[in-house]
Protein backbone atom coordinates (compact mmCIF):
# COMPACT_ATOMS: atom_id res chain seq x y z
CA UNK A 1 0.00 0.00 0.00
CA UNK A 2 1.42 3.40 -0.99
CA UNK A 3 2.26 5.85 1.76
CA UNK A 4 1.76 9.60 1.48
CA UNK A 5 5.20 10.80 2.58
CA UNK A 6 8.20 8.68 1.55
CA UNK A 7 11.12 8.22 3.89
CA UNK A 8 13.69 7.48 1.17
CA UNK A 9 13.59 7.97 -2.63
CA UNK A 10 15.64 6.45 -5.47
CA UNK A 11 15.82 8.85 -8.42
CA UNK A 12 16.70 7.89 -12.00
CA UNK A 13 19.36 10.57 -12.44
CA UNK A 14 21.16 11.69 -15.61
CA UNK A 15 22.98 14.68 -14.17
CA UNK A 16 21.32 17.03 -16.63
CA UNK A 17 19.35 20.16 -15.83
CA UNK A 18 15.95 18.46 -15.48
CA UNK A 19 16.96 15.66 -13.12
CA UNK A 20 19.26 17.96 -11.12
CA UNK A 21 16.34 20.29 -10.49
CA UNK A 22 14.16 17.26 -9.69
CA UNK A 23 16.75 16.07 -7.17
CA UNK A 24 16.71 19.36 -5.30
CA UNK A 25 12.92 19.60 -5.54
CA UNK A 26 12.51 16.13 -4.01
CA UNK A 27 14.86 17.02 -1.16
CA UNK A 28 12.92 20.20 -0.43
CA UNK A 29 9.41 18.82 -0.83
CA UNK A 30 9.79 15.53 1.03
CA UNK A 31 12.63 16.40 3.43
CA UNK A 32 14.06 12.89 3.09
CA UNK A 33 17.12 11.13 1.73
CA UNK A 34 17.35 10.90 -2.05
CA UNK A 35 19.56 8.23 -3.62
CA UNK A 36 20.59 8.72 -7.26
CA UNK A 37 20.93 5.99 -9.86
CA UNK A 38 22.67 6.62 -13.19
CA UNK A 39 22.73 3.83 -15.76
CA UNK A 40 25.43 3.77 -18.43
CA UNK A 41 23.77 2.05 -21.39
CA UNK A 42 25.98 3.51 -24.07
CA UNK A 43 24.59 7.01 -24.30
CA UNK A 44 27.90 8.18 -25.69
CA UNK A 45 28.88 10.64 -22.99
CA UNK A 46 30.62 10.40 -19.65
CA UNK A 47 28.35 9.47 -16.76
CA UNK A 48 30.86 10.17 -13.99
CA UNK A 49 30.12 13.94 -13.94
CA UNK A 50 26.70 12.95 -12.60
CA UNK A 51 28.45 11.77 -9.42
CA UNK A 52 30.00 15.20 -8.80
CA UNK A 53 26.70 16.98 -9.44
CA UNK A 54 24.87 14.66 -7.05
CA UNK A 55 27.53 15.16 -4.39
CA UNK A 56 27.23 18.94 -4.75
CA UNK A 57 23.53 18.56 -4.02
CA UNK A 58 24.22 16.65 -0.82
CA UNK A 59 23.53 13.11 -2.01
CA UNK A 60 25.27 10.51 0.16
CA UNK A 61 24.49 7.34 -1.77
CA UNK A 62 25.18 7.45 -5.50
CA UNK A 63 24.84 4.51 -7.87
CA UNK A 64 26.55 4.72 -11.27
CA UNK A 65 26.55 1.41 -13.15
CA UNK A 66 27.69 0.23 -16.57
CA UNK A 67 24.80 -1.87 -17.88
CA UNK A 68 25.77 -1.95 -21.56
CA UNK A 69 26.13 -5.73 -21.84
CA UNK A 70 22.98 -6.38 -19.82
CA UNK A 71 21.09 -3.92 -21.99
CA UNK A 72 22.14 -5.57 -25.25
CA UNK A 73 22.10 -9.22 -24.12
CA UNK A 74 18.88 -9.26 -22.08
CA UNK A 75 16.79 -6.59 -23.78
CA UNK A 76 17.98 -5.58 -27.27
CA UNK A 77 18.82 -9.05 -28.59
CA UNK A 78 15.61 -10.73 -27.31
CA UNK A 79 13.59 -7.93 -28.91
CA UNK A 80 15.46 -8.27 -32.22
CA UNK A 81 14.78 -12.03 -32.34
CA UNK A 82 11.26 -11.05 -33.40
CA UNK A 83 12.50 -8.56 -36.05
CA UNK A 84 10.61 -6.02 -34.00
CA UNK A 85 9.63 -2.73 -35.61
CA UNK A 86 6.91 -0.30 -34.51
CA UNK A 87 4.60 1.23 -37.13
CA UNK A 88 6.76 -0.03 -39.96
CA UNK A 89 9.89 2.01 -39.19
CA UNK A 90 10.84 2.49 -35.53
CA UNK A 91 13.30 -0.01 -34.01
CA UNK A 92 12.23 0.93 -30.45
CA UNK A 93 15.56 2.31 -29.24
CA UNK A 94 14.14 4.38 -26.36
CA UNK A 95 11.32 1.98 -25.51
CA UNK A 96 13.57 -1.02 -24.81
CA UNK A 97 15.89 0.91 -22.47
CA UNK A 98 13.24 1.96 -19.94
CA UNK A 99 12.39 -1.46 -18.42
CA UNK A 100 16.06 -2.14 -17.65
CA UNK A 101 16.53 1.21 -15.88
CA UNK A 102 13.28 0.80 -13.96
CA UNK A 103 14.07 -2.78 -12.90
CA UNK A 104 17.48 -1.81 -11.55
CA UNK A 105 15.98 1.22 -9.82
CA UNK A 106 13.54 -1.02 -7.93
CA UNK A 107 16.35 -3.42 -7.01
CA UNK A 108 18.31 -0.53 -5.51
CA UNK A 109 15.22 0.70 -3.67
CA UNK A 110 14.73 -2.73 -2.09
CA UNK A 111 18.40 -2.99 -1.13
CA UNK A 112 18.45 0.50 0.38
CA UNK A 113 15.07 0.19 2.08
CA UNK A 114 13.59 3.04 -0.01
CA UNK A 115 9.82 3.27 -0.24
CA UNK A 116 9.65 5.51 -3.32
CA UNK A 117 11.17 5.95 -6.78
CA UNK A 118 11.17 9.00 -9.04
CA UNK A 119 11.80 9.71 -12.73
CA UNK A 120 12.18 12.77 -14.95
CA UNK A 121 9.72 11.88 -17.71
CA UNK A 122 7.14 14.48 -18.65
CA UNK A 123 3.39 14.05 -18.45
CA UNK A 124 2.96 14.15 -22.24
CA UNK A 125 5.23 11.33 -23.34
CA UNK A 126 5.50 7.56 -23.38
CA UNK A 127 8.39 7.25 -20.93
CA UNK A 128 6.28 8.03 -17.86
CA UNK A 129 4.13 5.01 -18.76
CA UNK A 130 7.10 2.76 -19.49
CA UNK A 131 8.87 3.63 -16.24
CA UNK A 132 5.83 3.33 -14.04
CA UNK A 133 4.42 0.12 -15.52
CA UNK A 134 7.87 -1.42 -15.06
CA UNK A 135 8.13 -0.14 -11.47
CA UNK A 136 4.76 -1.55 -10.51
CA UNK A 137 5.43 -4.87 -12.22
CA UNK A 138 8.48 -5.26 -9.95
CA UNK A 139 6.96 -3.82 -6.76
CA UNK A 140 3.21 -3.10 -6.62
CA UNK A 141 3.63 -1.26 -3.29
CA UNK A 142 6.28 1.22 -4.38
CA UNK A 143 5.37 4.92 -4.32
CA UNK A 144 6.03 6.58 -7.65
CA UNK A 145 6.89 10.29 -7.84
CA UNK A 146 6.64 12.03 -11.20
CA UNK A 147 7.64 15.70 -10.60
CA UNK A 148 6.65 16.91 -14.07
CA UNK A 149 3.05 15.99 -13.23
CA UNK A 150 3.19 17.57 -9.78
CA UNK A 151 5.30 20.73 -9.62
CA UNK A 152 4.72 24.26 -10.90
CA UNK A 153 7.94 24.48 -12.92
CA UNK A 154 6.07 24.36 -16.20
CA UNK A 155 8.69 25.86 -18.52
CA UNK A 156 12.41 25.84 -19.29
CA UNK A 157 12.66 29.42 -17.96
CA UNK A 158 11.19 28.44 -14.59
CA UNK A 159 13.48 25.43 -14.44
CA UNK A 160 16.55 27.64 -14.97
CA UNK A 161 15.33 30.19 -12.42
CA UNK A 162 14.92 27.40 -9.86
CA UNK A 163 18.39 26.06 -10.69
CA UNK A 164 20.01 29.48 -10.29
CA UNK A 165 18.19 30.08 -7.02
CA UNK A 166 19.57 26.84 -5.61
CA UNK A 167 23.02 27.20 -7.20
CA UNK A 168 22.60 24.19 -9.47
CA UNK A 169 25.17 24.22 -12.27
CA UNK A 170 23.69 24.88 -15.71
CA UNK A 171 25.53 24.15 -18.92
CA UNK A 172 25.78 27.18 -21.22
CA UNK A 173 23.73 25.47 -23.91
CA UNK A 174 20.93 24.96 -21.42
CA UNK A 175 20.32 28.69 -20.95
CA UNK A 176 17.26 29.68 -22.92
CA UNK A 177 15.16 27.32 -24.97
CA UNK A 178 16.84 24.10 -26.03
CA UNK A 179 16.69 23.56 -29.82
CA UNK A 180 15.54 19.94 -29.44
CA UNK A 181 15.55 17.05 -26.95
CA UNK A 182 18.01 14.17 -27.30
CA UNK A 183 17.91 10.67 -25.82
CA UNK A 184 20.71 8.22 -26.52
CA UNK A 185 21.81 4.69 -25.73
CA UNK A 186 23.82 1.97 -27.42
CA UNK A 187 20.96 1.10 -29.76
CA UNK A 188 19.98 4.55 -30.99
CA UNK A 189 19.90 8.34 -30.70
CA UNK A 190 16.55 10.13 -30.82
CA UNK A 191 15.83 13.81 -31.34
CA UNK A 192 12.44 15.45 -30.94
CA UNK A 193 10.70 18.64 -29.88
CA UNK A 194 11.23 22.36 -30.54
CA UNK A 195 12.66 22.86 -34.05
CA UNK A 196 11.50 19.36 -35.02
CA UNK A 197 7.86 19.84 -34.06
CA UNK A 198 6.78 20.93 -37.56
CA UNK A 199 6.77 17.69 -39.62
CA UNK A 200 7.15 19.67 -42.86
CA UNK A 201 10.51 21.19 -41.89
CA UNK A 202 13.49 19.07 -42.91
CA UNK A 203 15.92 18.30 -40.05
CA UNK A 204 19.19 20.21 -40.21
CA UNK A 205 22.33 18.12 -40.59
CA UNK A 206 23.64 19.12 -37.13
CA UNK A 207 20.80 17.16 -35.53
CA UNK A 208 22.51 13.90 -36.49
CA UNK A 209 25.32 12.75 -34.23
CA UNK A 210 25.85 9.03 -34.93
CA UNK A 211 25.69 8.84 -38.73
CA UNK A 212 27.19 10.70 -41.66
CA UNK A 213 24.95 12.02 -44.40
CA UNK A 214 24.42 9.07 -46.79
CA UNK A 215 25.26 11.34 -49.73
CA UNK A 216 28.63 12.11 -48.13
CA UNK A 217 29.42 8.51 -47.15
CA UNK A 218 32.43 6.74 -48.71
CA UNK A 219 32.26 5.83 -52.40
CA UNK A 220 33.58 2.36 -51.61
CA UNK A 221 31.25 -0.14 -49.88
CA UNK A 222 32.12 -1.77 -46.56
CA UNK A 223 31.73 -5.56 -46.61
CA UNK A 224 31.10 -7.38 -43.34
CA UNK A 225 29.97 -10.79 -42.10
CA UNK A 226 27.77 -11.44 -39.07
CA UNK A 227 27.59 -14.86 -37.44
CA UNK A 228 24.43 -15.87 -35.59
CA UNK A 229 23.81 -18.49 -32.90
CA UNK A 230 20.25 -19.20 -31.75
CA UNK A 231 19.09 -15.95 -33.29
CA UNK A 232 21.70 -13.65 -31.74
CA UNK A 233 24.86 -12.23 -33.35
CA UNK A 234 28.01 -13.67 -31.80
CA UNK A 235 30.78 -12.60 -34.21
CA UNK A 236 31.67 -9.88 -36.71
CA UNK A 237 34.09 -10.60 -39.54
CA UNK A 238 34.86 -13.96 -37.90
CA UNK A 239 35.79 -12.36 -34.58
CA UNK A 240 33.83 -13.36 -31.46
CA UNK A 241 32.68 -10.36 -29.41
CA UNK A 242 30.57 -9.59 -26.35
CA UNK A 243 27.01 -8.37 -27.10
CA UNK A 244 27.73 -4.71 -26.36
CA UNK A 245 30.89 -4.78 -28.46
CA UNK A 246 29.01 -6.26 -31.41
CA UNK A 247 26.47 -3.43 -31.33
CA UNK A 248 29.22 -0.83 -30.93
CA UNK A 249 31.09 -2.16 -33.98
CA UNK A 250 27.89 -2.33 -36.02
CA UNK A 251 27.23 1.30 -35.02
CA UNK A 252 30.67 2.23 -36.33
CA UNK A 253 30.18 0.40 -39.63
CA UNK A 254 26.67 1.78 -40.08
CA UNK A 255 27.49 5.29 -38.93
CA UNK A 256 30.29 5.86 -41.39
CA UNK A 257 28.10 4.56 -44.25
CA UNK A 258 25.10 6.73 -43.42
CA UNK A 259 22.85 3.85 -42.37
CA UNK A 260 19.93 3.96 -39.95
CA UNK A 261 18.42 7.46 -40.23
CA UNK A 262 14.64 7.80 -40.10
CA UNK A 263 12.31 10.79 -39.77
CA UNK A 264 8.86 9.66 -38.62
CA UNK A 265 5.59 10.77 -37.09
CA UNK A 266 4.54 8.11 -34.60
CA UNK A 267 1.48 7.46 -32.47
CA UNK A 268 2.25 7.82 -28.78
CA UNK A 269 0.49 5.57 -26.27
CA UNK A 270 -0.93 8.62 -24.47
CA UNK A 271 -2.93 9.54 -27.58
CA UNK A 272 -1.01 12.17 -29.55
CA UNK A 273 1.21 12.05 -32.60
CA UNK A 274 4.84 13.11 -32.31
CA UNK A 275 7.63 13.68 -34.80
CA UNK A 276 10.96 12.00 -34.09
CA UNK A 277 14.30 11.80 -35.87
CA UNK A 278 16.16 8.60 -35.03
CA UNK A 279 19.58 7.14 -35.78
CA UNK A 280 19.93 3.38 -35.36
CA UNK A 281 22.90 2.36 -37.52
CA UNK A 282 23.90 -0.92 -35.86
CA UNK A 283 20.35 -1.96 -35.14
CA UNK A 284 19.31 -1.40 -38.75
CA UNK A 285 22.13 -3.62 -40.00
CA UNK A 286 21.22 -6.28 -37.45
CA UNK A 287 17.54 -6.13 -38.46
CA UNK A 288 18.28 -6.86 -42.12
CA UNK A 289 20.96 -9.45 -41.37
CA UNK A 290 18.64 -11.41 -39.08
CA UNK A 291 15.90 -11.52 -41.68
CA UNK A 292 18.41 -12.84 -44.19
CA UNK A 293 19.50 -15.53 -41.73
CA UNK A 294 15.91 -16.51 -41.02
CA UNK A 295 15.10 -16.72 -44.73
CA UNK A 296 17.07 -19.99 -45.01
CA UNK A 297 16.69 -21.39 -41.48
CA UNK A 298 13.00 -20.93 -40.60
CA UNK A 299 10.13 -22.98 -42.00
CA UNK A 300 7.65 -20.90 -43.98
CA UNK A 301 4.88 -21.11 -41.38
CA UNK A 302 7.31 -20.36 -38.53
CA UNK A 303 8.45 -17.22 -40.32
CA UNK A 304 4.92 -16.14 -41.19
CA UNK A 305 3.66 -16.69 -37.65
CA UNK A 306 6.48 -14.52 -36.30
CA UNK A 307 5.56 -11.80 -38.80
CA UNK A 308 1.94 -12.00 -37.69
CA UNK A 309 2.63 -11.59 -33.97
CA UNK A 310 5.41 -9.01 -34.39
CA UNK A 311 3.16 -5.90 -34.52
CA UNK A 312 1.49 -6.95 -31.25
CA UNK A 313 4.89 -7.67 -29.68
CA UNK A 314 6.24 -4.28 -30.86
CA UNK A 315 3.20 -2.48 -29.50
CA UNK A 316 3.66 -4.10 -26.08
CA UNK A 317 7.25 -2.89 -25.88
CA UNK A 318 6.42 0.58 -27.19
CA UNK A 319 3.61 0.97 -24.66
CA UNK A 320 5.71 -0.18 -21.69
CA UNK A 321 4.54 -3.76 -21.19
CA UNK A 322 7.93 -5.50 -21.30
CA UNK A 323 7.21 -7.22 -17.98
CA UNK A 324 3.69 -8.29 -18.93
CA UNK A 325 2.75 -12.00 -19.00
CA UNK A 326 1.66 -11.78 -22.63
CA UNK A 327 5.04 -10.39 -23.73
CA UNK A 328 6.79 -13.21 -21.86
CA UNK A 329 4.52 -15.79 -23.52
CA UNK A 330 5.29 -14.35 -26.94
CA UNK A 331 9.00 -14.28 -26.10
CA UNK A 332 8.93 -18.02 -25.40
CA UNK A 333 7.53 -18.65 -28.88
CA UNK A 334 10.04 -16.28 -30.47
CA UNK A 335 12.99 -17.86 -28.63
CA UNK A 336 11.86 -21.35 -29.63
CA UNK A 337 11.81 -20.34 -33.29
CA UNK A 338 15.27 -18.78 -32.93
CA UNK A 339 16.95 -22.05 -31.94
CA UNK A 340 17.64 -22.91 -35.58
CA UNK A 341 18.72 -19.40 -36.62
CA UNK A 342 22.43 -20.21 -36.87
CA UNK A 343 24.89 -19.28 -39.56
CA UNK A 344 26.65 -16.43 -41.33
CA UNK A 345 25.31 -13.50 -43.36
CA UNK A 346 27.48 -11.38 -45.66
CA UNK A 347 26.53 -7.75 -46.35
CA UNK A 348 27.73 -4.64 -48.15
CA UNK A 349 27.10 -1.23 -46.59
CA UNK A 350 26.98 1.63 -49.06
CA UNK A 351 25.63 5.18 -48.81
CA UNK A 352 22.71 4.38 -46.54
CA UNK A 353 22.01 0.99 -48.14
CA UNK A 354 22.33 -2.51 -46.73
CA UNK A 355 22.91 -5.08 -49.45
CA UNK A 356 22.73 -8.78 -48.55
CA UNK A 357 25.29 -10.65 -50.65
CA UNK A 358 25.25 -14.10 -49.07
CA UNK A 359 23.92 -16.36 -46.34
CA UNK A 360 24.82 -19.88 -45.21
CA UNK A 361 23.82 -22.17 -42.33
CA UNK A 362 24.19 -25.74 -41.14
CA UNK A 363 20.44 -25.54 -40.44
CA UNK A 364 19.57 -24.29 -43.92
CA UNK A 365 16.24 -25.42 -45.35
CA UNK A 366 17.22 -24.18 -48.77
CA UNK A 367 17.59 -27.11 -51.21
CA UNK A 368 19.33 -26.16 -54.42
CA UNK A 369 18.50 -29.49 -56.05
CA UNK A 370 14.82 -28.85 -55.39
CA UNK A 371 14.58 -25.33 -56.80
CA UNK A 372 16.97 -25.60 -59.75
CA UNK A 373 15.65 -25.17 -63.29
CA UNK A 374 18.24 -27.72 -64.43
CA UNK A 375 17.81 -31.50 -64.30
CA UNK A 376 17.94 -32.84 -60.76
CA UNK A 377 17.42 -36.03 -58.83
CA UNK A 378 14.92 -34.50 -56.40
CA UNK A 379 11.63 -36.29 -55.82
CA UNK A 380 9.61 -33.20 -56.77
CA UNK A 381 7.25 -34.12 -59.62
CA UNK A 382 6.16 -31.03 -61.51
CA UNK A 383 3.01 -32.76 -62.72
CA UNK A 384 1.75 -32.82 -59.11
CA UNK A 385 1.29 -29.06 -59.35
CA UNK A 386 -1.71 -29.51 -61.66
CA UNK A 387 -3.81 -31.14 -58.95
CA UNK A 388 -2.53 -28.70 -56.32
CA UNK A 389 -3.66 -25.73 -58.43
CA UNK A 390 -6.98 -27.33 -59.33
CA UNK A 391 -7.88 -27.97 -55.68
CA UNK A 392 -7.00 -24.41 -54.70
CA UNK A 393 -9.08 -23.09 -57.57
CA UNK A 394 -12.27 -24.90 -56.51
CA UNK A 395 -13.72 -22.03 -54.47
CA UNK A 396 -12.72 -19.46 -57.10
CA UNK A 397 -14.56 -21.45 -59.79
CA UNK A 398 -17.58 -21.86 -57.52
CA UNK A 399 -17.75 -18.11 -56.78
CA UNK A 400 -17.50 -17.28 -60.46
CA UNK A 401 -20.60 -19.33 -61.25
CA UNK A 402 -22.79 -17.65 -58.63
Amino acid sequence: MNIHNPSKIVLAYSGGLDTSVILKWLQEKYQCEVITFTADIGQGEEVEPARKKAQNLGVKKIYIENLENTFVKDYVFPMFRCNTIYEGMYLLGTSIARPLIAKRQIEIAKFEGADAVAHGATGKGNDQVRFELSYLAQDPNIKVIAPWREWELSSRTKLIEYAEKHQIAISKDKRGEAPFSVDANLLHVSAEGKILEDPWIEPEEYIYSRTVNPMEAPDKPTEITIEFSKGDPIALNQKKLEPAQILKKLNEFGGKNGIGRIDIVENRFVGMKSRGVYETPGGTILFYARRAMESITLDREEAHLKDEIMPKYAKLIYNGFWFSPEREMMQALIDKASMSVNGVVRLKLYKGNIIITGRKSKNSLYDESLVTFEDSNSNYDQTDAKGFIKLNALRLIKNKKI
